[in-house]
């Protein structure tokens, strides 16, 4: 019998899970706020970040691992926003996976959103 999975790090670190909403009018789709779908803990691992080969050379990109308690809502288009700091925000990469297909944990890659003009 194959052991339970089992995360190595607590989920002491606490966002807000954020879903965009969507709505058509007469035809065409506009977004609307995020919803706030409330505080979730997680375990948090950054690595350094990502390198990405550009032309202006090599770039680092804010990214992250996350593991957290399994939720059917958090999705591929869903942001993070730090529970401590507001301005901190990240955009779930990929599908979550569904660890075992248990339904008991799920883990992740996020990527930092920069504000700009």
């Amino acid at each position: 019998m194959a052991k339970a999975y089992k995360p190595n790090t607590p989920f002491n670190v606490p966002f807000r899970l954020l879903i965009p909403e969507y709505r058509t009018v007469k035809g065409s789709t506009k977004k609307l706020p995020d919803k706030d779908a409330g505080l979730i803990w997680c375990s948090f691992k950054t690595f350094g970040g990502t390198e990405i080969k550009t032309d202006a050379g090599i770039v680092i990109e804010d990214t992250a691992t996350v593991e957290t308690w399994y939720r059917p809502d958090i999705k591929a288009n869903c942001t993070l926003q730090s529970a401590e700091d507001a301005s901190t925000r990240y955009e779930v990469l990929g599908t979550p996976e569904n660890i075992n297909m248990r339904n008991q944990f799920l883990k992740f890659k996020v990527r930092r959103i920069r504000g700009g003009a």
